[in-house]
């Protein structure tokens, strides 16, 4: 391929034997040293655009932590070149905006499937076929996230449908902009169907993955909520992601030990 020489990544100038099986994407570069602290005998690889590797290790499997960016066509890079050099199996950590009124700031959500509303999904699936996650990914994060959670307000953990798309803004102020009379009914319909959160790469992550037949899942902190801050009713602002972290990591170790048996 021509973006391969000498079997480096073009855009994360990697190379095969850098990376783990096993990958969590979040796409702050800056998040990523913090989450390698989980790691055993983490250290960086590389460090391009906004692609930042870690790798370590987890119950003695090599684990990688690359960041990919703000976006689905930046983190379907990631993906792509992250499957070239081995790995066969991700985990999506984000930030999100609740829209169903039961999600608070602070709380977790595991995603059983994404609202393609962005551009880089339709580039590797059909539009009729669905962005899901693998299923052992998913119940891996869900396993984790419920032994973090409690039944309280923002340290809950739910399981279900989240909105994924292109335009950060589009979903705070979508009628201020031309094409408000598409979007803005779109999203109460999302509303009204029981959609969790919204956030911005996990419909490019599963379809990425299901195109080339590799394991995918994401979960996600909710920092608040859309709707209840529309409404005006009481909501949690939560501005650390480190429930979500643990919960990626926990579920690595679990499909690592499901693996290995």
């Amino acid at each position: 391929m021509a973006f391969v020489q000498d079997d480096i990544r073009f855009h994360l100038r990697i190379k095969t034997g850098d990376v783990g099986k096993y990958a969590i994407l979040p796409g702050d570069p800056g998040r990523v040293p913090k989450i390698a602290e989980l790691l055993d005998n983490a250290k960086q690889i590389a460090y391009n655009r906004e692609y930042n590797t870690y790798t370590g290790t987890l119950l003695g499997e090599p684990v990688s932590v690359v960041s990919t960016g703000i976006g689905g066509a930046s983190a379907a890079i990631a993906v792509e070149e992250l499957i070239m050099s081995g790995v066969h199996t991700f985990i999506r950590i984000g930030t999100s905006g609740g829209m169903d009124m039961k999600v608070f700031g602070g709380d977790l959500i595991v995603a059983s499937g994404a609202i393609r509303s962005e551009g880089t999904s339709r580039e590797y699936i059909p539009i009729e076929y669905p962005a899901v996650p693998d299923y052992d990914v998913m119940c891996a994060l869900k396993q984790a996230g419920d032994a973090l959670s409690t039944n309280e307000d923002g340290n809950r953990c739910h399981v279900g449908v989240v909105h994924c798309k292109d335009s950060f803004y589009g979903e705070i102020d979508p009628n201020g902009v031309p094409v408000s009379a598409t979007l803005a009914p779109a999203w109460d319909a999302y509303v009204r169907c029981g959609c969790l959160t919204s956030e911005m790469e996990s419909a490019a992550l599963f379809s990425v993955a299901i195109a080339r037949h590799v394991r995918a899942g994401a979960v996600f902190t909710a920092l608040w909520n859309v709707e209840r801050s529309k409404a005006g009713l009481p909501d949690k602002v939560c501005e650390s992601s480190a429930r979500a972290i643990q919960c990626a990591v926990d579920a690595i170790k679990l499909l690592i030990e499901r693996d290995k048996s």
